[in-house]
């Protein structure tokens, strides 16, 4: 089932959630909607659930407008952030209440809800409470929950992030396969950008209630609309540098950009794309961040400082001078009066 929304408005009280909302959801697609806190993503997937009623605008799934349906009448299955288990029901119990709800007979709603927690992989935990069972596996009885009842729409919000970080990982590539066995429409709603790059097909970054950009990951991450989806979308954080170019060299970064011969920019620069070793620019090692195969150097060049990824640091140490260089086919250039007119 397809997903519409056009032109949704939501405020609480004087202050605007949501601000003229387009959105298209796909047809069985996994669709991410990131952006930091307080941005009205859940807000977002409330209205499409029917939980919150927007001020203006519709909601459109399957082509029907749903405005005036309630939740129950939307058949949306929705993953709470804190799963939202009843605590003194039994796994089972969980699993099977939506199920009697709709009114389904006790003993099918049982077999239906063994057979889904099979699939889950959470048969062992049936006879057991909420409280009995690990994070990962509450996470799977709420996902058992909503997917028992065959909604026409999942939504997700933030699911993993009650996860530690190694099982957030592992959930990951399990919530991508699930969601393409089950071949549901998904809204995966996360303030997390690396989830959202890895999880989607395609993704909206919006913040302050606007949509900034919609697309796939590795185009978003390549040429996003505008500084702020550049500096959001990206781990480590995309360099912003302030740069006056002379005659095509910039300074106090050293990079000739095509089309960009003189005034003052702000450069977006991914730290992967930061040589340390060789280069026309001279910076001081100010600090150094160890992530195993890869590793954070924050190079100062007079007051700037720039990030680079590097792979091979075990000879560098704060403190030292190096040699740099920029990749100029990478960076994108905001100021010019357009969107992003980065050289390519």
């Amino acid at each position: 089932m397809s997903i519409r929304l056009e032109q949704v408005d939501k405020s609480f009280g004087k202050t605007e959630v949501l601000s003229r909302l387009d959105l298209e959801v796909q047809k069985g697609e996994l669709f991410s909607v990131v952006g930091p806190s307080g941005s009205g993503k859940t807000t977002l997937l409330r209205v499409i659930a029917g939980l919150e009623r927007q001020d203006s605008g519709h909601v459109i799934l399957g082509g029907r407008v749903v405005d005036d349906l309630s939740p129950s009448q939307r058949n949306v299955g929705m993953v709470f952030q804190d799963y939202a288990l009843y605590p003194n029901k039994t796994v089972l119990e969980n699993i099977v209440s939506p199920l009697i709800v709709k009114g389904v007979k006790k003993s099918i709603a049982k077999e239906e809800a063994e057979e889904m927690a099979e699939k889950l992989h959470i048969t062992e935990t049936l006879d057991r409470r909420p409280g009995q069972i690990s994070g990962g596996q509450q996470q799977r009885v709420a996902l058992a929950r909503s997917l028992v009842k065959k909604p026409d729409v999942f939504l997700l919000d933030e699911p993993l992030s009650n996860l530690d970080a190694q099982l957030r990982f592992s959930a990951r590539r399990f919530l991508r396969r699930l969601q393409k066995e089950f071949r549901i429409t998904t809204v995966y709603v996360t303030h997390d950008q690396s989830e959202a790059l890895s999880l989607s097909d395609r993704l909206a970054v919006i913040d302050r209630g606007v949509v900034h950009q919609i697309g796939k990951p590795g185009e978003i991450y390549r040429a996003p609309a505008d500084e702020f989806v550049a500096a959001f979308i990206g781990s480590p954080p995309l360099n912003l540098v302030e740069v006056e170019f002379k005659d095509g060299i910039g300074n106090p970064l050293k990079v000739a950009l095509k089309g960009v011969t003189n005034g003052v920019f702000r450069l977006g620069i991914r730290p992967e794309s930061v040589s340390v070793g060789e280069g026309d620019n001279r910076a001081v090692i100010s600090d150094i961040e160890y992530g195993g195969r890869e590793t954070i150097v924050y190079l100062k060049v007079g007051k700037t400082e720039v990030r680079a990824l590097v792979q091979d640091s075990h000879h560098l140490a704060p403190g030292e001078e190096v040699e740099f260089a920029v990749s100029p086919e990478n960076v994108l250039v905001f100021g010019t009066g357009e969107p992003n007119a980065g050289a390519k």
